[in-house]
């Protein structure tokens, strides 16, 4: 697969997360106090149950492109303090399995039926935070040099 199709699936798919994730904390999260708890409570679980139908497939896309984005530049990798291409890269990176192991711990808390709504909440707020320092670490590496 050429590199410019890795791209192209790994933008797209990080629209859709980060998409996502804008929805739930800026919009969801926004109406809170504006609709009663049982509907809000109805509006996490519906939300919630269609998310877990799609977003591993987006999540799967976004991370095999990534990682395979990641071997085109395993020798900026290799050396990350070596260039502020290979820092940003190896930061962004970092961020990236951090937003995974949150992924994995809302499924697992959620199996486990402890996932409650302040736990979503502040997870997804976490996940946003994170989320806009990989959107803003993707461009800067390419514009931001030393």
């Amino acid at each position: 697969m050429t590199y410019s199709v890795l791209v192209t699936l790994h933008l797209f798919a990080a629209i859709l997360f980060v998409g996502t994730v804008f929805f739930e904390v800026i919009i969801l999260e926004g109406i809170r106090r504006q609709v009663s708890r049982d509907t809000m409570h109805t509006m996490e679980r519906a939300i919630g149950k269609r998310a877990r139908r799609i977003m591993p497939w987006i999540l799967l896309v976004l991370y095999t492109a990534g990682i395979a984005m990641a071997w085109h530049h395993r020798a900026a990798l290799s050396h990350p303090l070596a260039s502020s291409f290979g820092l940003l890269l190896t930061v962004k990176i970092i961020l990236a399995i951090s937003v995974f192991a949150h992924f994995a711990t809302a499924m697992t808390m959620h199996a486990r039926r402890k996932l409650r709504s302040v736990h979503f909440k502040w997870i997804h707020v976490s996940v946003f935070i994170h989320v806009l320092l990989i959107v803003f670490l993707a461009k800067a590496m390419f514009y931001i040099h030393w």
